[in-house]
């Protein structure tokens, strides 16, 4: 895939006069509501944009939805500032990072955060068959360790694209796997200087795809394109606010 324009666009977005740290913490704030809807959406979440935004800029409690789900965008908002001062610090992605993240996504569920799964699971709607509990840990651990190798080896956004389908292909938690596994790949772009990136409710059939792609002939162009694209987005986006 060629990459061009991702990159004259973060030329381009170098040029002009940068925000300054009141307005770069109000679009933050802003990304981190919208994509909290998204992501949460994508799961099942109920919650929504409206709602998201009150809960989490002021604390609302919306009357006749789930506690759960005012938990999960909470829990959501605290892992993506998590995330942000990872790669601030320019944190290595390991094991415990990762369980970290999932930690912080789960707040509803105190015996699950963090932990490998120990039973099977089944993907609704889906024909693949998750990593065997026992294999877990294994295959996480390689996956670490690839993702090392992925990076000296191919674009940055390819080895995020690979690393987020043999994530979600393992699925390492009980649940959270999806949420944890889009804000890992976030904390990876922003770590390469590249935007965060808001994979939205509305395209989700279109990301469900990019896994079947993936399991059915280990394509990863098509999650490498849609990552690729969502970033060209955000870029274009933010070179639109700078000139004005």
């Amino acid at each position: 895939m060629d990459f061009t324009k991702i990159e004259e666009l973060r030329t381009t977005l170098k040029m002009i006069q940068p925000l300054n740290t009141g307005e770069l913490k109000r679009l933050r704030d802003e990304f981190i509501i919208d994509n909290t809807y998204n992501s949460n959406a994508i799961e099942g979440n109920v919650l929504a944009l409206e709602e998201t935004a009150l809960i989490l800029q002021l604390g609302i409690t919306i009357a006749e939805k789930p506690i759960k789900d005012h938990l999960e965008a909470i829990g959501h908002k605290d892992a993506f500032e998590y995330i942000i001062q990872l790669a601030d610090d320019e944190t290595d992605l390991t094991e415990h990072v990762i369980k970290t993240v999932h930690s912080l996504i789960l707040i509803n569920d105190a015996n699950n955060r963090g932990v490998y799964r120990r039973l099977p699971v089944k993907i609704i709607g889906s024909e693949h068959t998750p990593t065997q509990p026992y294999l877990v840990p294994v295959q996480m651990e390689k996956l670490v360790h690839d993702y090392t190798k992925m990076q000296q080896e191919k674009h940055i956004i390819e080895a995020i694209a690979e690393f987020h389908l043999r994530f979600e292909s393992v699925h390492p938690f009980i649940d959270g796997n999806g949420r944890t596994g889009r804000l890992l790949m976030n904390l990876e772009l922003i770590k390469a200087g590249m935007m965060p990136v808001n994979i939205k409710f509305t395209d989700r059939l279109k990301y469900y795809n990019t896994f079947d792609a993936y399991r059915k002939g280990n394509d990863i162009e098509a999650m490498t394109t849609l990552i690729a694209n969502y970033e060209v987005e955000e870029l274009e986006k933010h070179i639109q606010i700078l000139a004005q």
